[in-house]
């Protein structure tokens, strides 16, 4: 790698699974060595890889309240610092997924400031490459082959935690900390108190512009190592290292093969999700309902509907199909209204419940890996893949394969039977409609 310095260039902490595994692909793909592990790895761990390059941090940071946020990422960031990396980003979604009450972008800045004591944060969110785009500070975002503003885009503006109704980068961030000035927008620092932090929001559009943004962040990084942003911060350092000649471009990668059998679990309640289950229904997938309700209340309710899944999708590889079991087809399914109304009824906290279908959905995909032995998984949705992936005994994943940006096909690091396992974690916004079967066939740039 020419003349990029020693150590670790990048240590990266995902707000969300599917987000973090993102950035390991664009740089293991690009040809830099790089791993994501789902804690902070240890000394032991880290010696396995001595190669590696870039190290990753998976989080469920996106569903946490601020103070569950500065009690994990700050002793997260102390470690990752301690490896002394050349740029430390905290990763969050290309579509700004946040709020100042949960997954809050501004508290993770301001835990990242100061530690850092930056002369400025420079973020970017866009990623053109995945159709994410910021022009004069706003964000757009594309959905099939139409591009809408953040607050107007189908999917974002009805995100059922974190509706979108600001499309000003800058100002949704600044809203979500009183230490960031609400008038900050792309390129522009009109810092008004003293006292605050100063954020720079990159526009990013095209190969120039993302090009551009790279550079800054890179030759910026003695003053600014703390960056936050989505993987459009790896694609555009991966851009300038291209163009300074610090790195050879790579040509696309070749997938694995067809899976002799494999399982999917999804959690998300997306309109693109609904689509590639239904796709998946029709070429042979056995697709099979979950229902979420029963993570509301009586645990032996939830243990009974595990076994009751776990079953039917045993039986179905029996069959030579291939199980899906999701929780709602899209958010009109009225399993989606149902569930809102089982946790209104019993007066439950929405966060807890989510994070208890996750890990269910985590413990019927172990208990069906370890009975039919598939070595070939996918788990839909950023939030679900956090919390099944904990199920599951994994340490540690590199990246394999390619799909889409942000959604490849991994292997999974663990030290019991999971070693080995082939898995895919993919947001709930992300994919075409036959991306199951994409992942079934082997992945593969197409």
């Amino acid at each position: 790698m020419n003349s990029l310095p020693d150590g670790f260039l990048v240590a990266w902490y995902g707000d969300d699974f599917t987000g973090a595994a993102a950035v390991m692909e664009v740089l293991t793909f690009s040809g830099i060595p790089a791993m994501l592990f789902l804690d902070v790895p240890t000394q032991a761990q880290l010696a396995k890889y001595p190669d590696l390059r870039a190290v990753g941090v998976a989080s469920t940071a996106r569903a946490s309240s601020p103070d569950e946020m500065t009690e994990a990422l700050t002793p997260a960031f102390e470690a990752l610092l301690a490896l002394k990396p050349a740029l430390l980003h905290y990763k969050v979604c290309s579509t700004l997924d946040s709020s100042p009450e949960i997954g809050s972008i501004g508290k993770a800045i301001e835990i990242g400031a100061d530690l850092t004591e930056p002369q400025m944060v420079p973020v970017l969110i866009a990623a053109p490459q995945m159709q994410r785009f910021q022009v004069f500070g706003h964000l757009f975002a594309g959905l099939g082959d139409q591009v809408y503003r953040l607050d107007r885009h189908p999917v974002m503006a009805r995100h059922p935690v974190t509706p979108m109704a600001e499309s000003d980068v800058a100002r949704h961030i600044a809203a979500q900390s009183d230490k960031i000035d609400a008038t900050l927008w792309s390129g522009a620092l009109r810092q008004l108190r003293p006292d605050a932090i100063q954020v720079s929001t990159l526009d990013s559009q095209d190969a120039t512009s993302e090009t551009l943004a790279g550079r800054m962040i890179w030759e910026g990084r003695d003053a600014n190592r703390f960056v936050v942003g989505s993987q459009g911060v790896e694609y555009a350092l991966v851009r300038h290292w291209v163009e300074t000649g610090e790195i050879e471009p790579t040509t696309p990668s070749k997938g694995v093969g067809r899976a002799n059998g494999m399982v999917v679990v999804s959690g998300s309640v997306s309109p693109i999700t609904a689509e590639q289950i239904s796709w998946s229904r029709a070429n042979g997938f056995e697709t099979i309902r979950f229902d979420a309700t029963q993570a509301v209340g009586d645990a032996n309710a939830l243990f009974a509907e595990i076994d009751h899944i776990v079953q039917d999708a045993v039986a179905a590889i029996v069959a030579g199909r291939d199980p899906l079991i999701f929780t709602a087809e899209g958010p009109d399914d009225p399993a989606v209204a149902s569930l809102y109304v089982a946790v209104k009824n019993a007066g439950a906290d929405m966060a807890k419940v989510n994070r208890k279908i996750g890990q269910a959905l985590g413990e019927v995909l172990d208990r069906i890996l370890t009975e039919s032995g598939i070595r070939r998984a996918v788990i839909s949705g950023g939030d679900t893949s956090g919390y099944a992936t904990k199920q599951l005994g994994i340490f540690a994943l590199s990246a394999l394969a390619p799909t889409i940006p942000g959604a490849s096909l991994c292997m999974v690091h663990a030290d019991g039977l999971m070693d080995g396992l082939e898995l895919a974690l993919k947001g709930g916004q992300m994919g075409s409609p036959d991306y199951f079967g994409w992942i079934r066939d082997g992945g593969g740039q197409r």
